[in-house]
Parts: structure tokens; sequence; C-alpha cells
């Protein structure tokens, strides 16, 4: 009992981060229905922007925790957003009216792009980081096993559930939420009526690579090792969440991320770790023949 207790705590910690993630994956699709296969790579770079910032910070002498990692994610989620504005300006808004396979090829060319980029930056080693908020809580004990709730999985539930209220209330009570909604239902006729559609989207790809940069820094802090490569694999991973939750909901790619994170989890804790992705994308597809528009999502409306 007391085991499953601890990989429920984990599941659930690896699923925030990863509906963190699938947010910024739900927003793009639900305005301009694509798929911005970039998004994951705006995640890396997050992390080694958090990296790069925490290292700097300690050879300025900021050694205080709280001081650095508020400067690190104002400055991470600063720089993710620019370059997730850059994609959208160069893979997305010039292919906007083209055939729609058209924008899938061009973000994931600037996915290569990214990874390739940060490798050549940065080296192809892993970057390892020590520990900034180490020790937790002891939730239960039974014989020889102990259940742990670190500090940092209770910063990374609370941070997703903050994150979520926010855009919650960004989407449903503010001017850009309305026009982001507007766009989502009709662009054109949207820009018809005065939006500014290229802005709105345009803004919908920096709040999105902001979100990412936030789940680049909890993963760093959480896991305390990054590479290149992790933002391929926690992208697919968030975009199965984002599609299992009903994508274009913010609540369903939070959703999908948890159970992404509960099946991960729960797999490799009971069965083989090696086959803990043929699992996840093994119950999407099965989930999918049920509901094809995922859990929370709707049925789209072909306007005519």
């Amino acid at each position: 009992m007391a085991y499953a207790v601890q990989q429920l705590i984990n599941g659930v910690t690896l699923g925030m981060i990863y509906g963190l993630i699938a947010v910024g994956y739900t927003m793009v699709y639900g305005i301009i229905g694509m798929i911005n296969f970039a998004h994951g790579d705006i995640f890396m770079l997050g992390a080694f922007l958090s990296l790069i910032a925490l290292l700097g910070l300690a050879a300025l002498g900021i050694t205080a925790v709280p001081l650095a990692l508020a400067v690190t994610l104002v400055f991470a989620a600063a720089i993710a957003a620019l370059y997730g504005w850059t994609v959208e300006r160069l893979a997305y808004r010039p292919l906007r009216g083209s055939f729609r396979l058209a924008p899938l090829i061009s973000a994931i060319g600037m996915s290569i792009i990214l990874q390739n980029y940060v490798q050549v930056a940065q080296g192809a080693r892993v970057k390892p980081i020590e520990p900034l908020i180490p020790g937790g809580i002891q939730v239960m004990q039974a014989e020889h096993f102990v259940v742990q709730l670190s500090w940092m999985q209770i910063i990374i539930v609370v941070t997703t559930v903050v994150v979520l209220a926010v855009f919650t209330w960004l989407v449903t009570q503010t001017p850009l939420g309305r026009a982001m909604r507007a766009c989502e239902q009709d662009l054109l006729m949207a820009g018809l009526l005065g939006i500014d559609t290229d802005r709105t989207i345009s803004l919908t790809f920096v709040i999105g690579a902001a979100l990412a940069a936030v789940a680049g820094l909890l993963f760093l802090l959480y896991y305390g090792v990054i590479d290149f490569f992790i933002g391929f694999v926690a992208g697919i991973k968030a975009f199965t969440a984002a599609v299992l939750g009903g994508i274009g909901s913010l609540p369903g790619a939070v959703l999908g991320g948890l159970l992404i994170g509960l099946i991960e989890t729960f797999w490799s804790a009971y069965f083989s770790v090696e086959y803990k992705n043929v699992a996840a994308f093994a119950i999407l597809i099965v989930a999918l023949i049920f509901l094809p528009t995922g859990i929370l999502g709707r049925a789209d409306v072909e306007k005519v």
C-alpha cells in the first residue's frame, strides 16, 4: 500500500509537468488548428536557460535560493517567449494560408533546428545540477518503506494548479481571452470584426512558450539533469496528454498529463520500465477509439 501511495505521488508530479507543456499545445491548436511540434524543444530551451541563469547567478555570488529562482524564472520565461514568437513568425505565419501539412512540416523542421542548435551550443553530454530544494515531509510508513513527499513535488503541483487557474481566468475574463476565443471560432470573421488576429496568435505562442519555460525549470529542479533531447520525448508525451484530455481544453491538457504521468509511473513500478511508453500510447489509442475528441474535448462543428 505504501509503495502504491509513493508511486501515486510520483505519477501526479510527472503528470503535472506534462500538463504544463500540454497547455501550450492546446492553446495553439485551439486558435489556428495546428500542432506546434517545436513546442517540446521550447521546453528544452527553457530548461537550459534556467540552468544557465542559475549558474550565472551562482558565479555572481547570489546564493539565496528564492531570489535565484525568481530571477531564473523571469529570465527563462522571457527568453523562451522570444523563441516562441520567433517560431510563430518563421514557421507558421508565412504558411498560414497554405495547405495544412506545410506548417506541420515547418514546425518539425524548427524542432530539428532547435535541437541541433542546443546540441552545438551546449554539447551533447547531460548537464547536472545540485539539488536546490532538498527535503520534504514523511507521509506514511509501512514496515521498511517510507512514503516521502518532497518540497519540490509540492512546488510542482501548486505551480501547475496556480498556472491553470490564472490562464483559465485569462481566457474567460480578459480582452485577450475573448480575442483568443473569437479566433478559435472563426479566424476570418474575427479579423473582419476588428480583432488583430496576427497579434493574438503571436501572443498565444508567447504565452505557451513561457509556460514551457516554467515546466523546463521545474523539470531541471526535480530531476537535476537535462540534455538536448529531453524536448522531443517530453513534447511527444505532452502532445499525447493534450489529445487524451481533449485538445483545445486547458483543464483537459492537465488531466491528460496526469493520466499519462500515472500510467508511466505505475507501469514502471509494477511492470517492465522499458515498455512504459508502449503502455501510455496503447491506452491513448484505446481511449480515443471510444472518445475520439478526448476526455474533455468537444466535436468540431464544420462551418458552411
